[in-house]
């Protein structure tokens, strides 16, 4: 029985979308696990880009099922553009996409509250993407959350009313007002419903583990990052989901003891969206050059991501939290035409003691990173298909991150297309 994971190492965008479509051929089921629309994942083939919000990057493969599991949260207006968008690809969604019964759906006042709350926030914003993310897992948490199976139940309008209520009721709290018709969100959000049930509507625990008894194998695929996860994340600047490894248990209902490799996906810089603590930010010109280069701006909201040099401390609190047995370096033809390139390998606190650990919240916004300085490389890289070929720097760079984090990278991407990905033995 085997499933596999992959996920995120730093806040998100390290290229997850990529890397699930380049390994879905080896996988019989992609299976998401946690997260929702704020997450996209950007996937390049054929000269085509294409942008999934909560659909898993595996259904451009004929031979897969991708499941949606239970610790999704959907909101079906987003779902069915999604699936409007791959009309051209003849994809036969009744029986190659799965929504689990037990995903939570948001509503139009989800995303009004999210809108209402991160504004009240004023300058202490969180950086939320407004997609409704947050409070609908407070209602899932709070036992009030409205399921996909329950679109099915008589006593489904009732339930979204009293919730809808609810939320309404709540919006008079926050001081700062938002404008907003109801009656049109829930036009449009009623007659999005009809998308889900163009895909099989299952108790996916029960489909996944009955697969994997069948000899079926499993490719969990994360959203986000490890360093967003609501519990190890730097809190409060989070998401609401478990980004880390354990959420694919409970995000799927797959025991602890079926997990085999976890993959861990990692920029060869980092990037942040939103608001937080970043110690290893650029606010210069060679952050300028990364985001210009590696063309960051978020896929969901199109925002500027901040750039920085790659953070070796937490990678390695990433990885322990995690279990990663394999690593995945993405991004490294961003770094070409630098001369040097550096890693931060240590933090300095405010106090001048040296720490080798990610610190409590509270404790990152006065740290320094204590760089390595590495020699760059000034070779084009982006058609290379061959290991050995790579520039002797950039070998000597990924040794040295290999060697620090003390686990194999397995996998180097060069660009954004299937293509432009190498496979090291």
């Amino acid at each position: 029985m085997i499933v596999d994971l992959i996920l995120g190492l730093q806040w998100g965008d390290e290229g997850k979308g990529k890397i699930v479509d380049v390994l879905t051929k080896s996988y019989d089921i992609i299976a998401r696990f946690q997260g929702g629309p704020n997450a996209g994942h950007t996937l390049k083939f054929d000269g085509n880009k294409h942008i999934l919000h909560t659909i898993p990057s595996g259904i451009f493969h004929s031979d897969a099922l991708n499941v949606i599991g239970n610790g999704v949260v959907i909101d079906p207006v987003i779902f069915k553009k999604e699936i409007e968008n791959l009309k051209s690809y003849n994809i036969d969604f009744s029986s190659k996409l799965l929504l689990s019964k037990k995903a939570h759906l948001i509503l139009p006042t989800h995303r009004l509250l999210d809108a209402a709350s991160e504004k009240s926030k004023g300058k202490g914003k969180i950086g939320s993407t407004l997609k409704g993310i947050g409070p609908t897992y407070m209602d899932k948490t709070g036992r009030n959350g409205i399921r996909v199976g329950d679109i099915s139940q008589p006593n489904w309008k009732e339930k979204y009313s009293t919730l809808s209520k609810k939320h309404l009721k709540m919006l008079n709290y926050f001081n700062s007002k938002i404008d907003f018709n109801l009656k049109a969100l829930e036009d449009e959000f009623f007659k999005s419903l009809n998308s889900l049930k163009l895909c099989q509507i299952v108790d996916s625990e029960y489909f996944i583990n009955d697969s994997l008894k069948k000899g079926k194998k499993v490719l969990a695929e994360g959203a986000q990052g490890s360093l967003l996860d609501i519990d190890f994340g730097t809190y409060p600047y989070v998401t609401s989901s478990n980004t880390t490894a354990a959420g694919a248990c409970t995000g799927l209902g797959i025991a602890p003891n079926k997990i085999n490799d976890v993959f861990g996906v990692f920029k060869a810089y980092v990037t942040r969206v939103g608001s937080g603590p970043f110690p290893t930010e650029l606010n210069n010109k060679d952050g300028e050059r990364l985001a210009n280069i590696g063309k960051e701006f978020g896929s969901t909201t199109g925002r500027k991501r901040r750039c920085g040099w790659i953070d070796l401390v937490a990678l390695k609190y990433a990885i322990e939290i995690n279990g990663v047995t394999k690593l995945i370096m993405m991004k490294a033809d961003v770094l070409s035409g630098f001369e040097k390139i550096y890693a931060c390998v240590s933090y300095k606190t405010s106090d001048g003691k040296i720490i080798n650990h990610f610190p409590y919240d509270s404790g990152i916004n006065g740290i320094e990173p204590v760089y390595k300085e590495l020699d760059g490389w000034m070779d084009e890289i982006t058609e290379i298909n061959n290991p050995n070929s790579l520039p002797i720097s950039l070998k000597n760079y990924i040794a040295f991150i290999e060697e620090a984090l003390e686990t194999p990278i397995k996998i180097i991407s060069l660009g954004p297309d299937r293509k432009q990905t190498i496979y090291v033995n």
